[in-house]
């Protein structure tokens, strides 16, 4: 962490070196200037390094001890009264719930009949029901009538 913020801070100071300077013939070698620089890289580092260390309270601090901790006290609001009680901690069961891949295999071909039932109903029934409702319309008749009537004749240029 220190080495991120002296890092930090000696960019800082490099990177003056590209901002714009003044000619050389009138810049002249001053105290004051050089202190002021100094001044303000070692506030940059000071910064740098504030920023980049937690303070001494945030840090957890762990109390190694030989007991586990098996269970848990809490304190519970009762109708009555409050009452504690141990919250044991518990853990998952790793035993395999699947099926076996004899069982899947043997039942296979009642899910794969049931799943195609299903396909050809969901494509089957809408068309049904559609032909359903349009049996008694006779547009489409009127429609394709043979008697279509003669278009007019246009008018020529001449």
């Amino acid at each position: 962490m220190k080495i991120t913020a002296v890092l930090f801070a000696l960019l800082a100071i490099v990177a003056e070196g590209y901002a714009p300077q003044p000619s050389k013939a009138s810049h002249k070698f001053k105290l004051s200037e050089f202190k002021q620089a100094s001044l303000g890289a070692f506030a940059a580092m000071t910064i740098a390094s504030n920023v980049m260390t937690a303070p001494a309270e945030a840090l957890d601090t762990f109390a190694f001890s030989s007991s586990t901790v098996l269970s848990e006290k809490v304190v519970r609001e009762g109708l009555y009264r409050d009452y504690e009680v141990d919250i044991v901690q518990q853990t998952d069961d790793a035993e395999s719930t699947f099926k076996s891949a004899k069982e899947t295999k043997s039942k296979k071909g009642k899910y794969t009949a049931l799943l195609a039932v299903l396909i050809v109903g969901s494509f089957v029934i809408p068309m049904a029901q559609y032909f359903w409702y349009v049996r008694d319309d006779d547009s489409s008749d009127k429609f394709f009538a043979e008697d279509v009537p003669e278009p007019p004749t246009k008018k020529k240029w001449f």
